[in-house]
């Protein structure tokens, strides 16, 4: 990831949120969106929009605002989502599954091409048609499949142990969806994801809402 992409990872977050309601937008018919309606529609300032999209090179007409399919097109582009990338999960559970069924994955460029576990009833499996291996073929599979990806979601006391064994395997990139912070090599690519985040927001967004006691 280069500098600039760094320096963006908030305005990273919120492009797809972005893209969201700007697709909305173009099945109901517009042919331009403005920075202040996408503002409006998500309880953000107009100038915080403006400069998430900039870094897209994206640029908006006065007055009428952001052509939606070159929008469209240069936030996918962007994100790198116009680019599919195969990608492998390790531990075929039901987050797995969960993951592995969403279809916005697909969508975006994120193609799964199978998925691994050492429990034998899963071996020989299929989760939502992606085939489910022994991880005795993980080398095997991983150059066969020309996977650039892995997806972990194995129980954390096995994260890093797992994540040794893809990057073995040629793995350059590793989504990382246990609980365990990675110790890995300065060139593999990784993000770890923390379930208990969004949740910890939504709670914190409910106790705000909570009438407040008045002292007589």
């Amino acid at each position: 990831m280069d500098k600039k992409k760094i320096l963006g990872i908030p305005s990273i977050k919120r492009l797809p949120t972005y893209l969201n309601l700007i697709r909305q937008a173009q099945e109901e018919g517009y042919e331009f969106i403005s920075g202040t309606v996408i503002a409006q529609e998500l309880q953000v300032e107009p100038i915080q929009v403006r400069k998430d999209l900039a870094i897209t090179g994206i640029i908006g007409k006065p007055k009428k605002g952001y052509p939606i399919v070159p929008l469209i097109a240069a936030i996918e582009h962007y994100l790198s989502w116009d680019n599919t990338k195969n990608a492998i999960i390790v531990g075929a559970g039901n987050l797995a599954t969960a993951l592995i069924g969403y279809p916005g994955f697909q969508s975006h460029g994120l193609n799964f091409v199978a998925a691994f576990d050492n429990d034998e009833s899963k071996i020989g499996t299929y989760i939502h048609g992606v085939p489910v291996f022994s991880m005795n073929t993980l080398n095997e599979q991983v150059k066969n499949l020309d996977v650039t990806i892995a997806v972990l979601t194995v129980p954390s006391q096995y994260a890093q142990v797992t994540a040794n064994r893809v990057i073995r395997a040629g793995i350059k990139a590793i989504w990382n969806f246990t609980n365990e912070k990675l110790n890995l090599p300065q060139e593999i690519v990784s993000q770890q994801e923390d379930l208990t985040s969004g949740y910890a927001l939504l709670c914190v967004k409910m106790d705000a809402q909570k009438p407040k006691l008045v002292k007589e």
